[in-house]
């Protein structure tokens, strides 16, 4: 591939003898005279690298620097300077300048510095370009799959983001619904605007109001200043609003209020505040049941399902998982600096015929233990943990013994198993609050005696 370079040089002899210097193969080289012609130029056609004295008449070196970086960011820049101008060449590479060259220009490193230069220009561009094709295949930064189940998620992300539209994700505690949150909000014109993630479950209906609308100086016990809520804070940007099925009835009035006119009001407050967010809001409930039980608003749910994106879980998407489990290798590799670099075929499939439960997270936590853990560098059947390996031997139970709720008990039931009975970091495993544990345990008769 033929790179073009363009010398900027006021002094004829020397512009020239570059460009006669430089000429190669696979280079092209041309040439301007002053900073107003090469500004020209390169606003005309694709410059890879400019090479420019930077002390010249009437725009300077450092001054075509910037405007070049201004609307020609990806163009490289190396300066030429006198000994007794180095400052200004450091200033230029604080400005983003590739390099610096000292005159009198040796011709063998200012070969070599173009080398480097270009080499990294093109290392640069074709991991950009890896990066694109690999989005375009497997899904969006930080989510990944090749199922036709995903495509259509990531089909339904990219056609949502760039509106205001309110937008209802649901599925399995697990499955990545604040991940899709967060690209959503990154394909959107608030992507340079605050994202706020807030788990309703995790706050009592007070703090709640306060910690979503803010509250006054002395509007309670405690209150002694004035606080921004999350919605004031997020203007101009998204609201994540996780486990919408936990907001109390009296607060779900006030939030359906605050959708509908676009203003707050403060705890112990008069003032009406217009605030400019997106709602995004997610569930791993039965909303339509819980608007029969009277337990979520009709208005509300109807407010909230403008647009609906339904996350499938991890057991109907199987093909899935190798790419996840890679993903998962490289990332858990890096972090704990253990040079882990693949996983046996025998071990894959056993991770592809478990059922998992807790859908993506729990892989994750698996694979991370799994990583941690290993003691060679290719993940084996003696990596897994004591679950999984009893799931390689177990048949898969026949679709027609299968029903959400005996799967939801089974889920509950193992992660009690393998958490020894811990109910905070079951709910955890299970992506739910212990709320919501201790609720489903009762329901299904799972509540030890003692803790009744």
């Amino acid at each position: 591939m033929t790179a073009t370079i363009l010398i900027v040089e006021d002094e004829k002899n020397l512009r020239e003898g570059l460009e006669e210097a430089l000429q190669a193969p696979d280079l092209r080289v041309i040439t301007a005279g002053n900073g107003f012609q090469a500004e020209e130029i390169i606003r005309n056609r694709s410059i890879d690298l400019v090479i420019s004295d930077l002390k010249m008449p009437g725009m300077s070196g450092l001054e075509l620097l910037r405007k070049v970086h201004s609307f020609a960011p990806a163009t490289l820049f190396i300066v030429m300077t006198a000994y007794g101008t180095v400052d200004t060449a450091v200033e230029a590479m604080k400005e983003g300048a590739y390099d610096y060259l000292t005159k009198p220009i040796n011709l063998d490193q200012l070969e070599l510095l173009i080398g480097r230069a270009l080499k990294g220009r093109a290392l640069e561009m074709e991991n950009r370009y890896l990066k694109e094709q690999l989005e375009k295949k497997y899904g969006l930064e930080h989510m990944v799959g090749r199922s036709r189940a995903m495509e259509k998620v990531f089909e339904l992300i990219r056609q949502v983001s760039n509106t205001n539209a309110t937008v209802l994700i649901t599925g399995e505690s697990g499955t990545g619904k604040e991940v899709v949150a967060r690209a959503i909000h990154q394909q959107s014109f608030r992507k340079n605007q605050p994202f706020i993630p807030i788990h309703c479950a995790a706050l009592t209906p007070s703090l709640l109001e306060s910690e979503l609308f803010g509250h006054e100086k002395g509007s309670f016990t405690g209150a002694v200043a004035r606080k921004k809520g999350k919605f004031e804070a997020a203007d101009g940007g998204t609201v994540f609003l996780d486990e919408i099925n936990e907001i109390p009835l009296e607060m779900q009035v006030k939030l359906l209020r605050f959708l509908e006119l676009k203003e707050l009001e403060r705890v112990g407050g008069t003032e009406s505040i217009p605030v400019d967010v997106r709602l995004l809001a997610a569930s791993n409930a039965n909303l339509e049941k819980l608007v029969r039980q009277g337990r979520l608003r009709e208005d509300l749910y109807f407010r909230l399902n403008v647009l609906r994106l339904q996350l499938p879980p991890l057991r109907e998407r199987p093909e899935d998982i190798p790419i996840l489990v890679h993903e998962f290798i490289n990332e858990f590799s890096r972090e704990n600096r253990k040079e882990i670099t693949s996983i046996t075929p025998a071990a894959l499939r056993a991770l592809q015929k478990y059922p998992w439960p807790g859908n993506v997270r729990e892989l994750k936590n698996c694979l991370e233990a799994m990583v941690v853990l290993a003691k060679n560098p290719v993940l084996g059947l003696e990596d897994l943990p004591p679950g999984i390996e009893v799931a390689q031997t177990e048949p898969l139970p026949e679709p027609s013994e299968l029903n959400l709720k005996k799967r939801e008990k089974e889920a509950i039931a193992a992660a009690l198993r393998r958490t020894s009975g811990n109910k905070r970091r079951a709910a955890e495993l299970l992506g739910i609050s212990r709320r919501t544990l201790y609720r489903k345990l009762e329901e299904y008769g799972l509540m030890p005696r003692g803790d009744e």
